[in-house]
């Protein structure tokens, strides 16, 4: 077998994608008995804020959204802050398609690029800041299934 193989490299790398996926989820999980993280966690509108700038760091709505299953997963993420936490991670990934636009237009978007930076950031945002201040109803209705 060539290892040169596009396909068998897409394949290997979605197999270290999860494996990274599962480990960095099962330290999130021994992360639940934090108390200093309480007031952080407990909060929907700081876990959106802290969503945003994790997946602006990150570069992986991906990664965030493990993160916070995770933490929901081990008790220490209630549902009304998890949901805000995935508004916050659908906003932050904004943030790449900027610096997407950044390196192919060689400076700031322009043209097609800007539009469409703009219609994707415009889109998350307006959905996430409509949303969020029904994060408790929204968590009830969830917590139905």
């Amino acid at each position: 077998m060539e290892f040169n193989n596009p396909i068998f490299q897409t394949l290997l790398g979605l197999v270290v994608f999860y494996i990274g996926l599962k480990m960095f989820s099962g330290g999130m999980k021994s992360m639940s008995h934090l108390e200093q993280l309480e007031w952080f966690l407990g909060n929907p509108y700081w876990m959106f804020l802290g969503a945003i700038v994790c997946t602006l760091l990150w570069q992986s709505s991906s990664l965030t959204t493990t993160a916070v299953i995770g933490l929901v997963a081990s008790g220490a993420l209630p549902l009304p802050s998890a949901i805000a936490a995935i508004l916050g991670a659908n906003v932050g990934t904004t943030g790449t398609i900027w610096i997407a636009g950044i390196l192919v237009s060689d400076g700031m978007p322009t043209g097609i690029t800007k539009q469409v930076a703009l219609v994707h950031t415009g889109v998350n945002t307006v959905m996430a800041v409509a949303l969020l201040p029904f994060i408790q109803p929204i968590a009830r209705f969830i917590s139905k299934f």
